[in-house]
């Protein structure tokens, strides 16, 4: 009974990182067009989650956890709007490091992961239940 117990809490861990990736994710997304306010002043910065790995005495395996946020140190990009309020002198608007493209990816590679470690508790959910129903019998 433990294994599957424990089977469930180390997908859960899992299910708590993914979801943490797709908000970060999703930050990015929102913010991906927000230029500056005032000339000279730097956009939104790209963040980027990381994972670590650690062991469980309880649980007796590795589980994985967010770790800290990064930010993406990449150049951000440039688009010359002279009218713009956060245009410099040579009339370019600093807009976010997102590539709207390279979030959609990660965000799909997010939810497969999440759908992967659903999968692990269904399954052993439903491994527990067919162990209780044949110890009943």
């Amino acid at each position: 009974m433990n294994d599957f117990l424990s089977s469930i809490r180390i997908a859960a861990t899992g299910l708590h990182a993914q979801t943490a990736r797709m908000r970060v994710i999703a930050e990015n997304l929102a913010n991906a067009d927000s230029a500056g306010k005032t000339a000279g002043e730097d956009p939104y910065r790209r963040k980027i989650p990381t994972f670590e790995s650690q062991l469980d005495r309880e649980l007796g395996g590795e589980v994985v956890r967010i770790g800290r946020i990064a930010y993406d140190q990449s150049d951000f990009n440039e688009r010359f709007e002279p009218g713009h309020p956060a245009a410099d002198a040579n009339g370019y608007v600093k807009y976010p490091n997102v590539n709207s493209l390279i979030e959609t990816m990660d965000m799909r590679q997010a939810q497969r992961s999440y759908e992967a470690n659903l999968n692990v508790v269904t399954v052993s959910r439903q491994m527990l239940g067919s162990t209780l129903d044949i110890l009943k019998g």
